[in-house]
């Protein structure tokens, strides 16, 4: 025991430092967005919208096996493609499309109500044409 002593000693200070961070959130969460704050909704709220929003989806489309909606609707949610309604739901406008395939073919547009968490489909098809004289 008298011979482990020292090189315990010597495993201990020679022993590369570690430091643990906390994780981190996945999701960004948006800060100061005048939408979310005129009716009182969280970043938390945003978030968990869109997470329903895109499970909806994914289980409307087929499910993962045939469905993957875009990388925005799994990303920051203040990334995602939201609007706040004039009612103050979150509408959500996203594309999917196969797994591994390179061109989106489907659009989705739902609506989830932040009171309720009800989920209401407006849009489920090919992607429509954009009209792009409003920007």
């Amino acid at each position: 025991m008298k011979h482990a002593f020292p090189l315990i000693l010597l495993t201990f200070l020679t022993a590369p430092s570690v430091t643990i961070e906390p994780a981190q959130a996945q999701a960004q969460m948006p800060m100061n967005d005048p939408a979310l704050e005129a009716f009182s909704l969280s970043p938390l709220d945003l978030n968990r919208a869109k997470n329903q929003a895109r499970q909806f989806a994914e289980r409307l489309n087929g499910g993962l096996q045939v469905y993957r909606a875009e990388p925005a609707m799994h990303g920051p949610s203040a990334e995602s493609p939201y609007r706040v309604t004039e009612a103050g739901q979150l509408e959500f406008n996203f594309f999917g499309r196969a797994p591994g395939e390179s061109n989106y073919t489907t659009e989705t547009v739902v609506v989830v109500d932040p009171e309720t968490w009800e989920v209401d489909l407006i849009y489920n098809g090919v992607i429509r044409p954009r009209d792009d004289s409003d920007t």
